[in-house]
């Protein structure tokens, strides 16, 4: 029997890390973006993943349009008052 194709949305489920690591890193994200003009030691928060892998790991929710992911980015970084 083949074994199952292995995708992103393979076994995607919410929780997968607890609220508080969740916003704890979204803040490190936001904290060291503003401090670093919008970079950090892993490179430009324009390119970056770590947003999209966070929501997926904690909300169960797979960003993969460019538009969500700059919808939930500008969020973070302050430039919009209510969450996606």
């Amino acid at each position: 029997m083949p074994a199952k194709k292995l995708t992103c949305k393979t076994g995607l489920k919410k929780n997968v890390i607890k609220k508080d690591v969740f916003e704890r890193e979204l803040a490190l994200c936001k904290k060291l973006s503003k401090e670093n003009g919008g970079k950090c030691g892993w490179g430009t928060c324009s390119k970056c993943g770590v947003v999209p892998l966070l929501y997926k790991l904690h909300k169960g929710i797979l960003l993969e349009k460019p538009a969500e992911i700059k919808k939930v980015k500008k969020f973070l970084y302050g430039h919009k008052k209510n969450q996606p």
